[in-house]
C-alpha cells in the first residue's frame, strides 16, 4: 500500500494502543475507512468498545490527514480523510510508476517454478494451459515481489507413452494403422510426413505454442538425464523389498502411503515415475533454489505429500517445496461443450483455443479463477470484443486513458487538488489504486493470480465512474486528473501484465 495508507495506519494504531488495520466501507456515506479495532481491545481494556472508539474518533479528528471521524454501531470508527491524504497518495503512485508495489519480498529467494510440463506425445491442450496460466502468473508476481524466478519444463523423453507414440507415427509411415493403445489423429499424420523424429518435432511445437501462449521457459528437464542419477540417490531413502518391488517408506515421512520405486522383474524392474520424482527433485535443490515451485494437475493430488516426504528422507527442509494443484477446464459454445480442435474430436488444443479467443482472453480466462475451483469457459464471450468481455473491458480502460494521455499532449499532471476537496469518483479511484500493492501482495503469497484480474476489473469500474462524471481535459483540475489517470493506466497495465496480457494504446 502506499506509505500514505501506512503512515496513517501507523498513527491510528499509536493512537490506538494496538494495531489498526483500516477497511473500505462498502457504502462511501459511511466514510473513506473505518476501524473495529475499539472492539478487538475493549475485552482487556476495562471499557466498552464504544466508549474506546469515542476516545479513537476524537483522536483521529486531531490528525492532519483525518478531516473528520464518527463512531458506528457497537463501536466502529468511520474515517473521512482530508484532501492532503489523497495528495500525498497519488503522489506516491506516480513517482514509484511501473514500479508501484513491487519489491517488497524479504528476504528475496532463488524460485523456480516448474510448469506445463506434458509429455511430447501431442499438442498442448487447454487443460495443460490452465498450468501454464497459472505457473506463469505465480511467478510474474514472485519476479514482482521482487524474487530471482526461474520458469522450467519438464519431460518424459523416454518410457511406454514415447515408445507408443513414436509407434504410431511409425505405422502411419508405413501404410498401417497405429496400435490399438497409440495415439491418433490429424496431428499424427502430419508428423508421418515428415522424417524427423516425432518426440523432437513435437517438442518444438509445444515451445512455440508457449512462446506464443507468452510463457518462455529458462530450462528443460529431461526424465531420462535425471533418472541415470537413481543409483546415486536410492541407497539414502528408507527403503523396503515387497513383492518384488523396492517401496520408500514415504508413509512414515508424512506421505499418505507407500511408494513403488522399481517395478518387480514380473512388471519389468524399470524405475516408476515416484523414483524420478527422487532424482528431479535432489537436482532442483543442489542447483540452490530457496524454493521449488511444481505446478500439477489434480490427477497429480497424491504426489503433493510426496515431494515433501523425499525431502523428509533426504534431509532437506520440506518447506522449501510446494506443490500448486489444479482443476479442470471445461469449454462450453452456445450452451454447449465446445470441440473446436479439427484434428481430435475428445480435446481441444492450446493453439486451436488462441485462434478462437485470441492470446489474451486465453490467458486471462485460465487464470482469474482459483486453482482449486473446476473452470467453465463460454468460447463465444471470450472472444466477444465489447463490453461485455472482462478482459476487453479492462483493457478498453487502458486504451481510453492512453487516448486522453495523446490529447493532453505535453500537458502537466500532479497530484496537487490546488485546494479543492476531491469529488466522490476521484476519491474512490485513488483509494482502489491504493490498493493494489496489498492485492499483489497477497495473489503473490496466496500464490492465487486470479485475485489479479478480478481487481483490475474494480479498477475499471471505477475509472469509467470517474470519467462519465468528470472531464479531464480543458478542466480545472486538468493536472490532478491527468495525475489519477497516469496511475491508474499504470496499474491496469501492471495488473494485466501480471497475467501475461496486453495493455492496449488502442482498440
Amino acid at each position: 500500500m502506499p506509505e500514505a495508507t501506512r503512515r496513517l495506519e501507523a498513527r491510528l494504531s499509536e493512537l490506538a494502543g494496538a494495531p489498526v488495520e483500516l477497511e473500505r466501507p462498502s457504502d462511501p456515506a459511511h466514510g473513506d475507512y473505518a476501524t473495529n479495532v475499539a472492539l478487538q481491545v475493549a475485552p482487556a481494556s476495562g471499557k466498552g468498545p464504544r466508549e474506546l472508539a469515542e476516545e479513537l474518533a476524537a483522536a483521529a479528528t486531531g490528525m492532519a490527514e483525518v478531516e473528520r471521524a464518527e463512531v458506528a454501531g457497537p463501536g466502529f470508527v468511520n474515517l473521512w480523510l482530508a484532501p492532503s491524504w489523497f495528495e500525498e497518495a497519488l503522489g506516491e503512485m506516480l513517482e514509484a510508476g511501473a514500479d508501484y508495489g513491487c519489491g517488497w519480498a524479504v528476504p528475496h529467494e532463488r524460485v523456480q517454478v516448474e510448469m506445463v510440463s506434458a509429455n511430447p506425445t501431442g499438442p498442448l491442450t487447454v487443460a495443460s494451459a490452465r498450468n501454464g496460466a497459472i505457473g506463469d502468473s505465480v511467478a510474474r508476481l514472485l519476479a514482482f515481489a521482487g524474487h530471482q524466478v526461474e520458469r522450467e519444463y519438464y519431460y518424459n523423453d523416454s518410457g511406454a507413452q514415447v515408445e507408443r507414440f513414436r509407434a504410431s507415427v511409425d505405422a502411419i509411415r508405413g501404410g498401417e494403422e497405429p496400435p490399438e493403445d497409440g495415439y491418433r489423429g490429424e496431428y499424427v499424420a502430419e508428423l508421418a510426413r515428415e522424417e524427423s523424429d516425432p518426440v523432437a518435432t513435437m517438442l518444438k511445437q509445444i515451445e512455440a505454442t508457449l512462446e506464443r501462449f507468452r510463457i518462455h521457459f529458462d530450462s528443460w528437464a529431461l526424465q531420462s538425464e535425471l533418472e541415470t542419477r537413481l543409483p546415486e540417490f536410492l541407497p539414502k531413502l528408507d527403503t523396503y523389498e515387497k513383492d518384488g518391488a523396492l517401496w520408500a517408506r514415504s508413509s512414515a515421512y508424512g506421505d499418505d502411503e507407500d511408494r513403488v520405486l522399481i517395478r518387480s522383474p514380473e512388471q519389468g524392474g524399470a524405475p516408476t515415475y515416484r523414483a524420478a520424482d527422487v532424482a528431479y527433485l535432489v537436482d532442483k535443490l543442489e542447483r540452490g533454489f530457496d524454493r521449488a515451485i511444481y505446478v500439477l494437475g489434480a490427477d497429480h493430488h497424491g504426489t503433493r505429500k510426496w515431494y515433501g516426504a523425499i525431502a523428509r528422507m533426504l534431509g532437506y527442509d520440506p518447506e522449501r517445496i510446494e506443490v500448486l494443484i489444479y482443476q479442470l477446464v471445461h469449454l462450453t459454445s452456445g450452451g454447449r461443450q465446445a470441440k473446436m480442435s479439427k484434428r481430435r474430436g475428445d480435446v481441444v488444443f492450446l493453439d486451436d483455443f488462441m485462434d478462437e479467443v485470441g492470446v489474451d482472453a486465453a490467458r486471462w480466462y485460465l487464470a482469474n479463477r482459483g486453482p482449486d475451483q473446476t473452470i467453465e469457459i463460454d468460447v463465444d464471450l471470450a472472444a466477444e470484443r465489447s463490453e461485455k468481455n472482462p478482459v476487453y473491458y479492462v483493457q478498453y480502460a487502458h486504451a481510453r486513458i492512453a487516448g486522453i494521455l495523446r490529447n493532453a499532449g505535453g500537458a502537466a499532471s500532479n497530484s496537487l487538488l490546488q485546494g479543492r476537496a476531491p469529488e466522490p469518483e476521484e476519491r474512490g479511484l485513488v483509494k482502489r489504486l491504493a490498493e493494489f500493492p496489498g492485492i499483489a501482495a497477497e495473489a503473490t503469497e496466496r500464490r492465487g493470480p486470479q485475485g489479479v484480474p478480478n481487481y483490475a476489473i474494480r479498477v475499471a469500474d471505477d475509472f469509467h465512474r470517474f470519467y462519465h462524471h468528470h472531464r479531464v481535459l480543458e478542466s480545472d483540475a486538468q493536472a490532478f486528473r491527468l495525475g489519477l489517470c497516469r496511475a491508474t493506466q499504470s496499474v491496469i497495465a501492471r495488473c494485466l501484465d501480471l497475467v501475461g496480457v496486453d495493455a492496449p494504446e488502442r482498440m
